[in-house]
Parts: structure tokens; sequence; C-alpha cells
């Protein structure tokens, strides 16, 4: 075999290390943040969001894993919502981010994110989560969450 193809050959086996350990990686962080509750509400700082970017938690409750979503929308505040949606929600595929929209990852429909809201709710919308701001911190109330345990 000439050096030629040993180096061909090296970086086809790099490669696919590199794949298979970034999978890995992926897979074993998933794209849940865990998070408990402490006195009945679950608490995540401010500045723990960064910028517009969405941040996705999973709250455990009795063995059920219940997901959501914080996100600062373009008029400065923040949304949160259940990854799942009233319509989509059997398929346990949930929402991504792209721009200032949520793509539902199932009938692939585009929300816009300061539609998120308690008036945004049937359809494909992603489910709406109360929440408080205060203190520099996003408080939800277990008990909401524990609401949505239907979508999971």
């Amino acid at each position: 075999m000439n050096y030629t193809k040993k180096l061909v050959w090296a970086g086809i086996i790099i490669g696919a290390l590199l794949i298979c350990a970034a999978g890995v990686f992926a897979f074993s962080l998933g794209k849940y943040e865990k998070i408990k509750a402490n006195n009945g509400t679950v608490s995540i700082p401010v500045s723990r969001l960064s910028g517009d970017k969405v941040r996705f938690y999973r709250f455990d409750d009795g063995g059920k894993s219940i997901a959501f979503f914080v996100v600062k929308a373009p008029d400065g505040s923040y949304r949160t919502a259940f990854d799942a949606c009233d319509v989509c929600y059997r398929e346990k595929k949930g929402y991504e981010q792209q721009g200032n929209q949520m793509l539902c990852k199932n009938c692939n429909k585009k929300f816009a994110i300061d539609r998120i809201g308690p008036n945004s709710g049937g359809g494909c919308n992603p489910s709406f989560l109360p929440h408080q701001l205060s203190g520099g911190a996003i408080t939800i109330k277990a008990a909401d969450l524990k609401a949505g345990a239907r979508f999971f």
C-alpha cells in the first residue's frame, strides 16, 4: 500500500472515530438540562440564558419527564413553553429554534417566538407554560409543569 492510500485510510478512520465520539457525547447529554423544584417552583437565572438562544429543560416527576424551553423573544421578554403541542405531541419530536421562530419537528410549521404566550394555544403552537420573572430569575410553578405531563 502506498503512502497516499495509508493517509486516506487514516483520515477515514479518524473521521469515523470523531463522528462516533460526537454521537456518544450528544446522546449522553441530550438537548435537555435536568432541573429540580425547590419549594414548589423551578428557578432559572436569566444570566444562564445566552442572548436569544433557546434553552431546553427536563423536569422529572414520579418517573415522568416533562420537557420545556425558555427563549428570549425579539421584544426582550422571555417565553416559556412545553416542548410539545396539542396536535403533534404524540410523536414526541418537540421543537427546534430557527432564528426568531420555533419549528415543530413533526409537521415543520414555524411559530414566531414573540407570539408564544397564553393566547397562542391550540393547533401546533408550542403549548404555553406560565412563568414569572423576578429578581433576575424565571420561576415556574411545579404544579404548572405537572399540568403538562399529558404531553409526555
